[in-house]
């Protein structure tokens, strides 16, 4: 079954407009939605995922769990259906904090991100991950997060930080 998501215009507001996911084109003005959840257990340490081997894009590399917004669906329900389908958590809250947008006219990949926190208690154990998805996962420090970026691991890093930051939800060390 074809995917489809909403056309936004540059205020982030939904055209009235959907578009097949599969080999979109967008022009100026026409954005698509995409989630990013931050899980953090309340120890302090972030549940990321690595890449399946067969994506697209950026194939191996760790990133928290998030994806599209699908036709119909609101950034809220869509990061909890990306959490869930992700790694198999159901997740009890998630807060905004952070949007950014990025224009790609060249290629058509105009998008707004919402970056979601969710602070959530669970067992290793609970975590299920889609092998379509991604390959392994584990609970890391922010400094071991750091330490995947320094090596190119490590996807929507400076996103992620920021907004984190900006949320007053990262405990810096020094090197960070």
């Amino acid at each position: 079954m074809e995917e489809y998501f909403d056309v936004y215009d540059e205020r982030k507001q939904k055209t009235g407009r959907t578009m097949a996911r599969k080999g979109y084109f967008l022009h100026e003005g026409e954005y698509c939605l995409i989630v990013l959840g931050i899980i953090q257990k309340p120890d302090g340490r972030f549940l990321i995922t690595k890449r399946s081997a067969d994506k697209r894009w950026a194939a191996g590399a760790w990133e928290v769990p998030g994806g599209g917004v699908r036709a119909g669906e609101s950034s809220e329900d869509a990061v909890r259906r990306e959490v869930k389908e992700e790694t198999g958590l159901t997740v009890s809250s998630v807060l905004l904090i952070d949007t950014y947008s990025n224009v790609d006219l060249k290629r058509g990949d105009n998008y707004f991100v919402d970056i979601y926190f969710i602070r959530e208690e669970f067992d290793e154990k609970d975590v299920r991950i889609d092998p379509h998805e991604a390959t392994g996962f584990q609970l890391a420090s922010f400094d071991e997060i750091k330490a995947l970026e320094d090596e190119g691991q490590f996807l929507h890093y400076s996103r992620i930080k920021t907004a984190l930051e900006k949320a007053g939800e990262l405990p810096f060390s020094d090197d960070c």
